[in-house]
């Protein structure tokens, strides 16, 4: 019979799962094995016995607001970009950047069963969101001569149903050699009063995805079918910058060379985007300089209301610089976080969990939060950067996720934000689109990434009227309308 291998702490959980058959036990063992006790036991001390409330000891009060590079719009602003812009034209056709789409979440809150990354998102074709991001990248790798490497961060949860759905799609034209999957780690949830894992039946622990900045170690972590870990993958690959950003926000500039070019201008070892914010209340985490001087996010609802809507001379919110998730790294610094000793902090949240009660012999559906679920968050690698740069961007153009099945950041407002990237590019190539009396397009239109620099082949697909009469999906990979 397989062995136990609870740490002693636990040990009275043993007797319980004894009667487990052998191939239960040894699943269960594989599972035990794979999460770090001695982290968990420290987590435990800190956040349930000694109840720290988890968060960074920043003293909010004592923030300034970050400064940030402005959207271009003078003409010394447009000469700066275009030389960033060239800077970062030449990083790609030195092959030099990597992409990261963390793409662990599933799309249960979509009321969808499956990985986020394969929602049908294409207003006409249903296409997945993951076709969106590989088309970019496709895209750029024949506009710079190469093909970027890709990471696709998933979850245990769905890492086979996302290898599937990229290989199903022959990787949407993607090299196969250059796309890479890696599972991020996963965490026991623990019970918010003794500390005890859960269990979601007897030889099966609570288990929750480590947080968006466990990515930062499971990049560092081996692969059993490859002994390299992913950094020492891009290293093989020459690139030493990676473009991180998440599966959920289909208008990403993907490896935007005006960002790449400002980081290595900057000598950056990481780099933010971020949106200004629309109202002090808006739930984004807010870029600041931290007491210490080093520049951090703060949660939108860490941030002391009368610094939330402190005006600038200008009118605007002092505090607006909103994080969305869109980040430059150079990788040499993110190994040198991966495996120095110096961890991301942890950020303890109070969870509803259903458990196996091993007394009464039932699951247990929790009528109020009743575990505590660890996290790190990615932001968190700001402050230990000696050298960043915040970069603004258009949330108009470049963020819209899908979180939510229906209001803002819903399939709705998504598909709408995917017609209107396309109506400008047509537009621009005086082709005839009908709007409605609210100026919103009569018809839905998706443009594939590959199309946007190809007036021809996208003219030779609408026809020679220049009309558009019908939702219209404008893919290279498909057959085009009529013939």
């Amino acid at each position: 019979m397989p062995k136990i291998t609870l740490p002693p702490w636990l040990d009275k959980y043993v007797r319980a799962l004894e009667p487990l058959s052998p191939e239960r036990r040894e699943e269960f063992n594989r599972q035990v094995a794979g999460v770090d006790w001695p982290l968990i036991r420290g987590l435990v001390e800190r956040y349930v016995i000694n109840d720290d409330g988890g968060e960074l000891p920043i003293d909010t009060a004592a923030v300034q607001p970050a400064d940030f590079v402005p959207i271009p719009s003078t003409p010394d602003d447009i000469a700066e970009a275009n030389a960033a812009i060239a800077m970062g034209e030449d990083m790609l056709r030195a092959g030099r950047v990597g992409v990261l789409i963390v793409a662990g979440g599933q799309g249960s809150r979509l009321g969808y069963e499956g990985p986020k990354g394969t929602y049908p998102i294409g207003p006409v074709s249903g296409s997945s969101l993951f076709r969106f991001h590989a088309r970019k990248i496709l895209a750029l790798g024949r506009k710079f001569g190469r093909q970027l490497p890709l990471l696709v961060m998933t979850s245990p949860e769905n890492d086979t149903a996302t290898r599937a759905h990229f290989h199903e799609n022959r990787y949407f034209g993607l090299d196969p050699q250059k796309v890479r999957f890696f599972a991020q780690g996963q965490l026991p949830a623990v019970d918010r009063v003794t500390g005890d894992p859960l269990f979601t039946e007897p030889g099966r622990l609570a288990l929750s995805p480590d947080g968006h900045g466990g990515c930062l170690y499971a990049l560092a972590r081996r692969d059993s079918a490859d002994d390299r870990t992913a950094l020492e993958w891009l290293e093989s690959l020459n690139a030493d910058t990676l473009f991180y950003y998440q599966v959920d926000n289909p208008m990403v500039r993907v490896a935007d060379p005006w960002f790449l070019g400002l980081h290595e201008k900057a000598l950056s070892q990481v780099s933010f985007k971020v949106v200004s914010k629309t109202e002090p209340g808006e739930k984004v985490g807010v870029v600041c300089v931290l007491p210490d001087g080093h520049k951090g996010v703060i949660e939108y609802s860490d941030l002391p209301r009368e610094l939330a809507e402190q005006r600038d001379a200008h009118g605007r919110l002092a505090y607006r610089a909103g994080s969305i998730a869109v980040h430059v790294f150079r990788t040499d610094f993110l190994n040198e976080l991966a495996t120095g000793a110096t961890r991301l902090p942890f950020h303890k949240a109070l969870k509803k969990v259903p458990f196996w009660n091993f007394e009464t012999g039932r699951k247990v559906e929790p009528a109020e939060p009743n575990a505590v679920k660890f996290e790190a968050f990615i932001f968190d690698t700001l402050p230990m950067a000696t050298r960043s740069v915040i970069v603004e961007t258009d949330r108009r153009i470049e963020f819209e996720p899908l979180k939510n099945a229906t209001g803002p950041d819903s399939p709705e407002t998504v598909r709408a934000a995917l017609t209107g990237s396309a109506v400008k590019v047509l537009s621009k190539l005086g082709i005839d689109i009908p709007f409605d009396s609210t100026g919103r397009p009569r018809f839905a239109l998706e443009l594939d990434p590959c199309l946007e620099d190809n007036a021809e082949a996208i003219l030779d697909r609408i026809g020679p009227s220049k009309t558009i009469d019908r939702p219209l999906s404008l893919f290279e990979d498909d057959r085009p309308p009529g013939k």
